[in-house]
């Protein structure tokens, strides 16, 4: 188990502890343990306290909706337990402001029994309470069923719904029918990649096979429906929305709301692709997306996966979406309409003109030759990379590699050396914008140069000086610092005729004879004497062009 924590038993109450510190002029605790939080300026009279409440584990659920315009407390049990009974009352009793108490919560049967408990202590003393129970997870049971489903992401449109009916003034009755309305028309769908670990057990939930993923995972590792390959951003979000729109009336202009949830451990960038897809399909279907909420609202601590929540709207519940809203965890959505649509990429050619001289080039031959098999060496280049950098080497290849065909291929046969290696060096710089990329298209730009009124034929030397001066000037390294200097500089020291087999051959001795040493430029100079042994990923990538350039001169001989 992999966690910063201290004591597993203590896991709960220091996460509140913190809280308590971090937001102490927003939120505050109204019982001894802490376990009951309310807004610092609740109660307020004559207005609806709404308390919500369950277990831990699941930020910013639950406690993390404690604000203005959304909640005015939250009881917090044990990782994935329920709270007390006495945590729940607590939290209703010190908020309730005269206008009584709107329990909203999940579908879980320990915190129904408590908060229903908790409900009866107060109405003995004359408190109004009604309870509003949010059931959106559409795959833990089937729809004529939807009183056993689980409430997880929806709830926060829930929150946000009756949150601002309660901030309004409207009464227990009109709140609790608002956040109903949201329950009643929210859906959801999930799906997990990797288990969370509870604290105190330091166990996974659930296990997956690697490369698997399980449709319909519940947020505290419950079973879903499905288990396979993990499947495409896309393919997965189609699956959502086939099963969403098998439940909501998703027509031509419908405005909805789109919350795109992560789960704990999943990347912004992943929840956006996500996000992307479902943009595209209601695009498509004409259905106006007015709310857009993309982040983790609700989450399983370390929890790998996703969920799309969709509301169809009416005004009303549009309007209430719009109201202001305020908590330290809360992230309000967008709204309103998207203009921006991705236009096509100009070719780097067409980014200047070239000459032609009427003779084929033999450099865009040799480049359109070359550059595919490089492609091969992604999967190599990327794992000696994400040893001593950032493990991008092998994608920034073999996509440089990959539009540099492209680019090829669109100039004329007959383009002069110089312009090749100039739309090359663009291109390769672009395609993969990386610190790699962009020295080795500042190097290329360079040698360029020294093709001006020449062909590539007997300029091998001029081109690489050229080239090797340039990315060194740059990138500030020299000889010695276990850089792609270390294999190409030497190179120049060989006989004027030498082919470029025999180039190529030197240069892996060079590379070979480097791996002992310790970067000393760039992201893994970071990591000192711990390079030692390893091969700079660069060098790598040199030496594997210079063989891959030898290969294809020999089989043309």
């Amino acid at each position: 188990m992999r966690k910063i924590i201290n004591q597993p038993e203590d896991f709960v109450d220091e996460v509140l502890d913190g809280i308590y510190h971090a937001h102490a002029e927003r939120l505050r605790p109204v019982d001894p343990a802490g376990r009951a939080m309310a807004r610092t300026d609740a109660p307020h009279d004559g207005r609806v306290s709404i308390v919500t409440g369950g277990g831990s584990g699941h930020l910013p659920l639950f406690l993390g909706y404690v604000g203005r315009g959304l909640c005015s407390a939250a009881a917090i049990g044990n990782v994935f337990s329920s709270p007390s009974v006495s945590q729940v009352y607590q939290a209703a009793r010190e908020t309730e402001g005269g206008a009584g108490v709107l329990f909203l919560y999940g579908n879980y049967g320990g915190d129904i029994y408590n908060f229903d408990l908790a409900g009866d202590l107060l109405e003995a003393e004359g408190v109004a309470t009604r309870t509003v129970i949010g059931n959106d997870d559409i795959l833990s049971a089937p729809e004529e069923q939807k009183d056993r489903r689980r409430g997880i992401a929806g709830l926060v449109l829930a929150y946000k719904t009756a949150g601002a009916a309660a901030e309004s003034g409207a009464s227990l009755e009109e709140v609790a029918r608002v956040a109903q309305k949201a329950v009643d028309n929210s859906r959801t769908m999930g799906v997990g990649l990797a288990p969370t670990i509870l604290p105190a057990a330091g166990e996974p939930t659930f296990t997956l096979d690697d490369g698997d993923m399980e449709i319909g995972v519940g947020i505290h590792g419950e079973q879903g429906t499905h288990r396979g390959p993990l499947e495409s951003a896309d393919a997965i979000t189609d699956r959502f929305l086939s099963e969403l729109g098998g439940e909501l009336t998703l027509e031509q202009g419908v405005p909805v709301a789109v919350l795109v949830n992560g789960l704990g451990a999943t990347p912004l960038e992943e929840l956006y692709l996500i996000y992307r897809r479902v943009a595209q399909i209601l695009d498509d279907r004409g259905v106006q997306v007015s709310h857009r909420f993309v982040g983790n609202y609700v989450t399983s601590l370390e929890m790998a996966g996703a969920s799309v929540t969709l509301l169809p709207l009416d005004e009303e519940l549009d309007a209430l979406l719009a109201a202001p809203a305020d908590s330290p965890f809360y992230k309000s959505g967008s709204s309103g309409p998207v203009a921006w649509q991705r236009q096509p990429q100009n070719e780097a050619t067409a980014l200047r003109d070239v000459t032609q001289t009427g003779v084929p080039s033999e450099l865009r031959s040799l480049l359109l030759a070359v550059m595919p098999r490089m492609t091969q060496h992604q999967e190599e280049l990327r794992d000696l990379d994400a040893v001593i950098g950032d493990g991008d080497l092998g994608i920034t290849i073999a996509s440089g590699a990959q539009a540099v065909v492209h680019a090829m291929e669109a100039l004329p046969e007959d383009a002069s050396d110089r312009d090749v290696l100039i739309v090359a060096a663009q291109t390769f710089a672009e395609a993969n914008p990386s610190t790699f990329a962009a020295l080795t298209g500042a190097g290329a730009l360079a040698a360029a140069e020294t093709l001006r009124g020449r062909r590539i034929t007997g300029a091998g030397r001029l081109v690489l000086r050229a080239f090797a001066d340039r990315v060194a000037e740059r990138g500030g390294a020299r000889r010695g610092d276990k850089t792609l200097l270390d294999v190409l500089i030497p190179l120049l020291d060989e006989e004027s005729d030498a082919p470029v087999t025999q180039l190529a051959w030197r240069a892996q001795e060079l590379l070979v004879e480097s791996d002992a040493w310790e970067n000393r430029r760039g992201r893994a100079a970071w990591q000192g004497s711990r390079t030692q042994g390893h091969r700079d990923p660069g060098s790598a990538a040199a030496v594997h062009f210079l063989r891959e350039l030898a290969a294809v001169k020999g089989d043309r001989a």
